[in-house]
């Protein structure tokens, strides 16, 4: 399957489900390849990561994230144009 280049943008409201999410970012480690957090004063805290992986793979991870109450999360994938170099 294609491997797409992706953003997942993730907006913590309840910090009680922070553990939890990094679980669930830690199962997909593989497909994570940069992680940026933002923590803002108003207590809703700022991950973005950058992915690289199938649609079923990121699909997977942002399906499993959006689940979690207190937790909003928006994706945005690109073809990877290096596939189809090498196709």
């Amino acid at each position: 399957m294609e491997k797409r280049i992706g953003t997942a943008l993730i907006l913590i409201e309840s910090t009680e489900v922070v553990q939890q999410m990094n679980e669930i970012a830690f199962k997909h480690s593989n497909i994570i390849i940069g992680r940026q957090g933002l923590p803002r004063s108003n207590g809703q805290n700022i991950i973005s990561l950058v992915l690289e992986g199938t649609t079923d793979e990121i699909g997977s991870l942002t399906g499993q994230l959006g689940r979690l109450k207190g937790i909003q999360v928006k994706s945005v994938l690109l073809k990877n144009k290096n596939n189809e170099e090498n196709s």
